[in-house]
């Protein structure tokens, strides 16, 4: 049996650490050029090399996506960068344009190349093709069903790893392939600059009546015409193990630390529990909770079972029943030294994340700011405050509220 690794997003240097912190195995991240992901703070050379190592000293992997499809005036600068992040000791490049995969090979001959989910990857000719020509790993279209990629498993050589999206947003695009940005907005979604239209919300008009619109359903906020939901494959760790995936992929470079932490989590605890008892094996229901406490659209399996609808046509908001309100930083005799996020009271009952085992609550007993002085809430973001409660809180946990407690 494969023991699958978690493969954690890491848009900036909090999320990494949130990331290596929560239980993933590798992570995978971008530069500053290159990478389908313009919207994230992502990483400079020296911060690409401080990356790696932080996550080699963890006994992890790091991966830097070069996923984009590159114009003519981009490949220029392509050697340069190439060269740059292999002197960072990046363990693999996530690729999927086939003349970025060759001048990889060239000017980065000791990083492993995985194909990205942008090269469509959808059949085990196409996956046994990549390896012949060096690929390591193949990153799946996500239209895929398990029983395709089963089969494509036992097609394969047994040292072309498999790498599928478990958790995250979907795009409405095969494989995220989309023109729709380019159409509307003039910004590549190919190119990482992706203006999301397809969550917006829209009408029908009619030519002829000039200023009126028609709702393309009976709902007067509109229709989210290709607003796909997020996949979540958390019940159903056991099947993605049996299809032999050798990476467990978690969406999210553009999304926070505190994501990171909450999703890495819970697959590395459903995965582990799996892995102890494979046969007897049931999601633990504390796992799953620990997903809707994170910002998400309607969950879905995608296309793993079949044709399962992917789209929420109702709203293009996000679910949310919890808030971060900080970050522990230390704690010493009943004090936790925290870092605020968003407000909360003294006295309210907050959730506690920790690195890891369980989450469990604690009460804000009382809040001293930086002065020494007694204050009733954390009004300011990123303020340090002295937070006494009744039990030990861990350093590095995330501390969280239900949002129908906020006052």
């Amino acid at each position: 049996m494969i023991r699958p690794e978690i493969l954690a997003p890491s848009g900036d240097m909090e999320c990494l650490d949130a990331a290596l912190s929560f239980g993933a195995d590798a992570v995978y991240v971008a530069g500053k050029n290159f990478g389908m992901r313009t919207a994230s703070k992502n990483f400079s050379i020296e911060e690409l090399k401080t990356a790696c190592d932080k996550a080699h000293a963890a006994g992890k992997k790091l991966y830097l996506t070069c996923n984009t499809l590159p114009r003519n005036e981009d490949v220029v600068s392509m050697p340069e960068f190439l060269m740059a992040a292999a002197d960072c000791s990046v363990d693999a490049f996530i690729i999927a344009d086939l003349g970025v995969f060759e001048m990889a090979k060239k000017y980065a001959p000791n990083v492993e190349r995985h194909i990205s989910t942008q090269g469509g990857i959808i059949n085990y000719e196409s996956a046994n093709a990549w390896y012949n020509l060096g690929a390591s790993r193949v990153v799946l279209a996500r239209e895929m069903t398990l029983n395709e990629i089963a089969e494509m498993r036992a097609k394969i050589p047994a040292d072309l790893e498999i790498e599928c999206f478990v958790h995250g947003a979907m795009c409405v695009s095969f494989s995220g392939r989309c023109l729709i940005s380019s159409f509307m907005t003039g910004r590549d979604a190919n190119r990482g600059d992706c203006a999301q239209p397809c969550r917006w919300k829209y009408h029908l008009y009619e030519e002829n009546r000039d200023g009126q619109f028609f709702p393309v359903i009976e709902e007067n906020g509109g229709t989210y015409l290709y607003n796909s939901r997020d996949l979540c494959m958390i019940e159903h760790i056991d099947e993605l193990v049996k299809a032999g995936i050798s990476s467990f992929k978690i969406e999210g470079r553009a999304k926070s630390a505190y994501y990171t932490a909450v999703t890495t989590n819970a697959y590395r605890h459903a995965l582990d529990e799996y892995m102890k008892n494979p046969s007897g094996y049931k999601t633990p229901d504390w796992i799953k909770e620990e997903l809707e406490k994170i910002s998400h659209r309607e969950y879905s399996t995608g296309f793993f079972f079949g044709t399962e609808p992917g789209q929420t046509t109702q709203h293009g908001g996000y679910i949310r029943h919890y808030n971060q309100v900080a970050v522990c930083e230390s704690y010493s005799e009943g004090v936790a030294t925290i870092t605020q996020r968003n407000k909360f009271f003294a006295g309210d009952t907050l959730d506690v994340l920790p690195p890891s085992g369980f989450s469990f609550e604690v009460k804000a007993l009382k809040l001293t700011n930086e002065y020494g002085e007694e204050v009733e809430s954390a009004p300011h973001a990123m303020q340090k405050l002295f937070m006494q409660v009744d039990k030990e809180i861990p350093a590095g946990s995330v501390i969280r509220k239900k949002i129908v407690d906020i006052k």
